[in-house]
């Protein structure tokens, strides 16, 4: 199965969440079982056979994805939540969207100084949000050795705003 097949399964969505917006469905991809399995496998592939020590899932949708691949690549999984999730003490960062602002979060022992991290999110839109998890992963002194998305929306330019990492995705708009 490839890239193309697996977008070919990804429904759009006209006009959600509000007017003007296409909105690219995932939830039809993961109900299929080699569509999900392919998925992981696709965005596992230019990490297989490097150390990757912890595997970082944005929250929520990233989870879907990281959680397999942590697996996969023998690795602890470390979950980044928006604010007040997480139960233990955190480190935090505000970052801006395009109509106001949003906290994430990670607890303060989670990533120990020198360990490799892979970040893992479903989807690559402006960078912000993967912008504030990286800054928590670095002020925890862990080493960022990629950035991986199932989809990116090129058109929205995210990748340049996280010059200087390796950006991986499977699929492209």
């Amino acid at each position: 199965m490839s890239a193309e097949d697996l977008r070919a399964k990804i429904r759009e969505i006209p006009d959600f969440p509000k007017p003007g917006i296409l909105f690219y469905d995932i939830t039809t991809l993961l109900k299929d079982p080699a569509g999900f399995r392919e998925a992981i496998d696709l965005m596992l592939e230019p990490y297989r056979g490097e150390k990757i020590d912890i595997v970082v899932g944005m929250e929520s949708r990233g989870f879907i994805f990281s959680a397999p691949m942590a697996y996969q690549l023998g690795a602890g999984f470390v979950p980044v939540r928006k604010l007040g999730k997480l139960p233990a003490e955190v480190i935090s960062v505000e970052y801006a969207l395009e109509y106001g602002s949003n906290t994430l979060e990670i607890h303060r022992d989670a990533i120990e100084p020198g360990q490799r991290v892979l970040i893992v999110d479903d989807l690559l839109a402006t960078g912000g949000t993967v912008r504030g998890t990286i800054e928590l992963v670095e002020r925890l002194r862990g080493d960022v050795v990629g950035l991986a998305f199932l989809v990116e929306l090129q058109f929205l330019k995210g990748r340049e705003r996280l010059a200087g990492h390796r950006v991986t995705s499977v699929i492209t708009y």
